[in-house]
């Protein structure tokens, strides 16, 4: 019996012009994991929302069709109900976390089934530990970061150790290692306890590699169902904002982009001629090793002079400086330590660091929602913050109540007027909720955002970080808080780095991000740092002129 079924599922949200899922038939079966693949709105959320019954007990609308989760009928099985069969986690884990203790959240279903106080115990623990929560067990769910917090909720969900996992990007929020970890930890209840999951993501180089099959929608419909390498083929064709970065540079010089992460990748590379033994791009014979060494040399050089030039250059005044910044919770962790850092008038900063690392705590400080235990804080006037919930900005029932029809339409949503913010995808909550935050009425000299592309395809980050780098030659300080390795690399002049609430690197997007194995982009993973190449259009352009210099005949 499959896990999960669907017979024709259409289905309305209230007072929508048009479907959310039209005539959706498909079946997952025990064991199974896959991948829901689709640009924003296309129905991947609402299709994980009718799985677990959310659609239609909770968002109302008109349902159509037949939907089993354990072979349950989801139109006479409310959510609680299914919760014993299926564990969920949604794109704002912020609204689905309820006690006032992580231990008390992780604990809950488990009580409410009726297990004894040590299974529910050891249960705690375990999953407390597979998902790096140990330390915060003790902890009030709203002291924590969103990382930390979508940790928590996956920990709820997965505790029980469902037969089903619906998860609704789940590493939206989570550093680079932790979601690394994360993917591996749901490869491995899929593989030793044959847990089925079901993952909606748009970062799909984290997750190709372990999925068994992706499923690919548009409009409420299913376009794509599938193999993971024959699906990179076919987004390339179809949908070209779906292809991982990999596949695109693999386009890029000509090749099949059926790879599904950087040890593909490479292979594919090495056996065209396009990298050499050790990995890096092929070049040209003789003088290899010197022309390497003296560019070694000129660029370590050059990183000197710019940090002399960052530091003796007048410069415009800051919009935004931290001096001796420390933030203390008391009788809880240090979250800042003496942050030293000024934001110019025209710089696009990307701010990056672990869960916990002090990235959100110092964008409220830039915005003075919260003041320094030690340290001071100056502005040059007002400061535009997005939170990572969208919804703290929406209060309206109607989205063309929330903002101007010009940020609208520069949003992208001119045409979702009369809907309910509630009912929009967490992409489109996400651009209204920046519409309202830097919209008219508001002359910030500084914009910081925290985690802005939460549930955004690439297409709409390559327009936010187009919006960003405008901002910025206006004028504004651009601060942006990010795990999303791949869009900082789009957009950010000056990478920040947090560890342990103390800023650890301050550079270039390629001094920073290039050479490493977590903040670092796919493509600089590729070809590992060579050339400080960040994005796949770039590394294609190098791995031809390299090749092109070596042996004209390879791309002939």
């Amino acid at each position: 019996m499959s896990i999960l079924s669907f017979d024709r599922v259409t289905y309305r949200y209230p007072d929508a012009d048009r479907t959310a899922l039209s005539e959706v038939s498909l079946s997952v079966e025990p064991g199974e994991f896959c991948v829901l693949a689709g640009l924003s709105a296309s129905g991947k959320s609402t299709l994980l929302r009718a799985a677990c019954g959310l659609v239609p007990h909770f968002h109302g609308g008109e349902f159509a069709g037949r939907a089993e989760v354990g072979g349950r009928d989801t139109r006479t099985h409310r959510p609680g109900e299914l919760a014993t069969v299926v564990g969920t986690v949604q794109q704002d884990p912020e609204t689905q976390v309820v006690m006032g203790a992580v231990r008390a959240e992780l604990a809950f279903g488990l009580e409410n089934r009726g297990l004894g106080v040590a299974a529910v115990a050891r249960a705690v623990e375990e999953a407390a530990l597979a998902l790096g929560i140990e330390r915060l067990l003790d902890r009030a769910p709203d002291e924590l970061s969103g990382g930390e917090l979508q940790r928590v909720a996956l920990g709820a969900a997965l505790v029980g150790h469902p037969e089903l996992v619906l998860l609704d990007e789940p590493t939206s929020q989570l550093d680079p290692v932790a979601g690394d970890e994360l993917i591996g930890l749901l490869r491995r209840l899929n593989e030793e306890w044959g847990t089925a999951v079901v993952m909606a993501e748009h970062r799909l180089e984290r997750c190709l590699p372990a999925a068994d099959r992706v499923i690919a929608l548009a409009a409420g419909r299913i376009v794509y169902d599938g193999e993971p390498g024959e699906f990179q083929r076919w987004a390339g064709r179809a949908a070209p904002a779906l292809q991982s970065p990999a596949a695109r540079l693999l386009s890029g010089v000509g090749l099949e982009p059926t790879v599904t992460g950087v040890k593909q990748a490479r292979l594919a590379l090495r056996s065209s001629g396009l990298l050499n033994e050790t990995g890096g791009p092929g070049t040209a014979s003789g003088g290899t090793d010197r022309g390497r060494e003296r560019s070694g040399r000129g660029a370590a050089a050059g990183r000197i002079l710019r940090a002399v030039a960052r530091r003796s250059a007048p410069g415009p005044s800051p919009a935004l400086a931290f001096r001796g910044v420390w933030h203390e919770l008391r009788d809880g962790p240090t979250l800042l330590t003496a942050i030293d850092l000024d934001v110019r008038p025209g710089e696009c900063v990307a701010l990056m660091g672990r869960n916990g690392a002090g990235k959100s705590t110092l964008l409220r400080h830039a915005k003075g929602l919260v003041r320094p235990t030690r340290g001071e804080v100056r502005v040059a006037g007002p400061v535009a913050l997005l939170v990572q919930n969208p919804g703290d900005y929406l209060v309206h029932d109607r989205v063309i109540d929330e903002a101007s029809p010009g940020e609208l339409e520069r949003a992208g949503l001119d045409a979702e007027g009369d809907r309910n913010p509630r009912d929009l995808s967490g992409g489109e909550r996400q651009r209204l909720a920046l519409a309202v935050a830097v919209g008219p009425g508001h002359a910030p000299v500084a914009v910081c955002l925290d985690e802005p592309t939460r549930g955004m395809d690439r297409a709409l980050k390559d327009l936010l970080a187009a919006r960003l780098v405008a901002m910025a030659d206006a004028g504004r300080a651009v601060l942006v808080a990010t795990h999303d390795v791949e869009f900082a690399a789009s957009f950010a002049r000056r990478v920040v780095l947090l560890a342990e609430g103390r800023v650890i690197a301050d550079g270039s997007p390629g001094e920073v991000m290039c050479g490493g194995w977590y903040f670092a982009p796919e493509t600089a993973r590729i070809l590992r740092g060579e050339g400080g190449v960040l994005l796949p259009e770039s590394g294609a352009a190098l791995l031809r002129r390299r090749a092109a210099d070596a042996a004209p005949e390879v791309l002939a």
